[in-house]
């Protein structure tokens, strides 16, 4: 993995565990982390940490952030379907979040 492509990946990450953390429901956290754990799943558990210290607590930013760096997965070679299927994933999650 290149080092742009583990950014990506590091701040997808770091994003939808942010969401995890800041979920208003169990249901809700356990949705993201199933979303998380799907996007480790692809990348064969090769992945950078996830740090949600210094990250916005608006859910809609850290989801609109979070979105954005799994579309920009396909530019390194991550099938373009699994993105959406890992999307589609969050969105789910997100409608759960009651937000």
């Amino acid at each position: 993995m290149l080092l742009p492509h583990a950014q990506t990946l590091a701040q997808a990450r770091s994003y939808l565990a942010a969401l995890s953390d800041r979920a208003s429901t169990i249901d809700a956290s356990s949705a993201y982390e199933h979303v998380l754990i799907e996007l480790d799943r692809v990348h064969g558990d090769e992945c950078p940490s996830a740090d949600t210290e210094e990250l916005a607590e608006d859910r809609a930013i850290l989801l609109a952030v979070a979105t954005s760096a799994l579309e920009e997965l396909e530019q390194y070679g991550v099938d373009p379907l699994t993105v959406e299927l890992i999307i589609a994933m969050l969105d789910d999650a997100y409608a759960l979040d009651g937000t």
